[in-house]
């Protein structure tokens, strides 16, 4: 597996992480806890060094799962996970954003505990809160790397604004957005620019359009209900169905360099930075022997050429996120 470099911090991961949401958490097709870990460690076995979960996954039954997981491989991997949700101390039930200095030590204290590590790789702002300051939020992961429980800071979803804000205080290292060739709002946003600015590598979450681009949803019938993705307008019947040219571009595309249409999305991504790492993630061993198959993809000027074609002749329809969603990025 090729490797890239996170930011300016010198670390080291495979060119393709692995996102473990989906393995208990937001899909309808969810594994076994045995059968999570069992692809964890797969994951492990290709060449995968960089995983990425979240204490709101489940909430936290997903740490637990990449915990015991990798705890065998601990040394010789990267996990990332994020605070940034304050919980019903009986329920577990979400109550929204919070990022106060005390609740992120606390949230830092059971990913600790959770994950089995003495110290996590990194820790990431799910989302901004903006009730409180970010230089507030910074402040108190600057205090936690000086204490020697967190590594390296990393934020999801700001502004470009609020990260420069944020690493004035405390350098980000990695910035984690939503980016795919169906969710391109980091190349116009002031995103991507930043990053190059301030030496951040961005971690693209979602970077197969939440499975849309492997070609294997086609119709509304394709997303259960419980499914997180069938509650999106892009995931709409009116939507998905004009969505489908651009994946049907897509295969052609792949076709003529004998790849998958998932390949052709990932390796378009590992185009587009050296310091770029998705994290696309998957419940089926062969998706993920699949999603790696990528890094060894190169793709031609004429692939890019032809793909820049495809992206300026469609045009994406429905948001990517409900309103109340939308509302919680950007900040």
């Amino acid at each position: 597996m090729k490797t890239r470099t996170l930011g300016t911090s010198g670390m080291a991961v495979s060119a393709l992480g692995y996102g473990c949401m989906g393995l208990d958490f937001g899909y309808a097709n969810t594994v076994s806890k045995d059968d999570g870990i069992a692809l964890i460690r797969a994951a492990v076995e290709h060449g995968v060094t960089f995983f990425d979960t979240a204490e709101v996954y489940g909430p936290f039954s997903n740490e637990d799962l990449v915990g015991e997981a990798l705890e065998p491989f601990k040394d010789q991997v990267v996990i990332a996970t994020k605070f940034g949700f304050a919980f019903d101390p009986e329920t577990s039930a979400n109550r929204g954003v919070c990022s106060r200095p005390d609740h992120i030590r606390a949230a830092v204290e059971g990913s600790l505990r959770r994950l089995r590590v003495d110290a996590l790789d990194i820790l990431y702002q799910h989302r901004v809160d903006p009730a409180v300051p970010i230089e507030d939020v910074a402040g108190a992961v600057r205090d936690l790397i000086a204490e020697g429980k967190v590594k390296h800071f990393g934020m999801s979803e700001p502004s470009a604004a609020t990260l420069r804000r944020a690493h004035a205080v405390q350098p980000v290292t990695v910035l984690q957005n939503e980016y795919s060739l169906w969710t391109r709002q980091v190349e116009t946003n002031g995103i991507l620019d930043a990053c190059d600015e301030l030496g951040i590598s961005l971690v693209p979450y979602s970077p197969l359009g939440k499975g849309f681009l492997t070609g294997a949803i086609t119709s509304v019938a394709d997303v259960s209900q419980g499914d997180f993705r069938a509650t999106l307008p892009r995931f709409q019947a009116e939507a998905l169905a004009l969505n489908l040219a651009l994946v049907d571009g897509l295969k052609a595309i792949a076709a003529a360099r004998d790849a998958t249409p998932a390949q052709i999305a990932l390796a378009w991504l590992l185009a587009q930075r050296p310091s770029l790492v998705p994290i696309p993630g998957t419940t089926k061993l062969h998706r993920l022997e699949e999603n790696l198959g990528a890094a060894d993809l190169d793709l031609s000027e004429g692939d890019l050429a032809q793909i820049a074609d495809l992206l300026a002749a469609i045009e994406v329809h429905g948001a990517r996120y409900t309103p109340a969603g939308e509302a919680m990025t950007g900040l």
